[in-house]
């Protein structure tokens, strides 16, 4: 196994600060919506209570699996339920939101993270058998839930002052969908590459090097990669009514934050300044980053 660059305990601190800031955030934004709605809002109750339950589903199901531990889940299922919140249509049906791309985002990566287990288990390339720890589940699905509400609208009003509602739920949709996206690439990308990728290269120098080394890449991987990402942009063509273009739009930005990824491997990360959790955080962020200026040229179209 490749030894990490980064000391681990300022990996460490970094993963622990990252948990820290995000999950406070979501978990009283989730309970300020959730009480509001069910307070002030009877006729989005019965709504209120599905998200609930699913969002509770969607943890127990991860931990069961094995896919998260017990922890991970809970902050998994505070994921969830932020983003149903944020990216809902009208409040139409829990299903019109992230929830779709989010269950195919864990049911992609689930597949990735199992594909090749003996092979990667000889490299020391596994992960713990009890699944994610709650800092990767933070760095790759946080910032997502944090663009659903409330980064997207402020930034919605800091660059395009008076919008109108439309526009602030095309952009939400665009840069939640496009962070979904680079999170699901970047995962299925790394453990595809390392189980059938063969020798990697990095990407800075094109030189190979050993699977697991920080900032390398493969062919197979990439393409898995990219195949990944396009899967989640096209779940949003059914649940957001998003079209080609659209569609295009999140694709194009996941797949930029593919590379970012593996750029910021290959120089931040290798030098020690980044741990992996961070690095997966601003991949995410990155993608949601290139899609914001393009969502509002593509705001017409999506039929919401």
């Amino acid at each position: 196994m490749i030894a990490k660059t980064i000391s681990p305990a300022r990996d460490r601190l970094q993963s622990r600060i990252l948990v820290w800031v995000v999950m406070p955030i979501l978990c009283t934004l989730s309970a300020i919506r959730s009480v509001g709605l069910l307070l002030h809002a009877p006729r989005y109750q019965s709504l209120v209570i599905q998200s609930l339950v699913i969002s509770v589903c969607f943890a127990l199901f991860a931990w069961l699996l094995k896919a998260a531990t017990p922890s991970a889940a809970a902050c998994g299922g505070v994921i969830c339920l932020q983003l149903i919140y944020g990216t809902h249509v009208y409040m139409a049906s829990v299903v019109r939101s992230a929830l779709v791309p989010l269950i195919a985002l864990f049911v992609l990566t689930f597949i990735a993270t199992r594909a090749g287990r003996n092979k990667k288990d000889a490299s020391g390339l596994t992960e713990s058998p009890s699944g994610r720890t709650t800092s990767q589940v933070v760095a790759n699905l946080g910032f997502a839930a944090l663009c659903a509400f409330p980064l997207s609208s402020i930034a919605v009003l800091l660059f395009w002052p008076n919008p109108n509602g439309r526009i602030d739920a095309v952009v939400t949709i665009i840069c939640v969908s496009s962070a979904l996206a680079e999170a699901a690439a970047d995962t299925v990308s790394s453990e595809i590459g390392q189980a059938f990728g063969g020798t990697p290269f990095m990407l800075t120098t094109l030189r190979h090097v050993e699977p697991g080394t920080d900032g390398a890449v493969s062919l197979k991987g990439s393409l898995a990669g990219i195949g990944a990402a396009a899967i989640i942009a096209a779940a949003g063509a059914p649940t957001f009514g998003m079209t080609i273009p659209a569609c295009i739009v999140v694709f194009a930005a996941a797949t930029a934050g593919l590379f970012f990824d593996s750029l910021l491997g290959a120089t931040l990360e290798r030098r020690g300044y980044l741990g992996n959790d961070l690095v997966n955080f601003a991949s995410t962020a990155f993608a949601a980053a290139i899609s914001f200026p393009l969502a509002y040229v593509a705001r017409s179209f999506l039929h919401i």
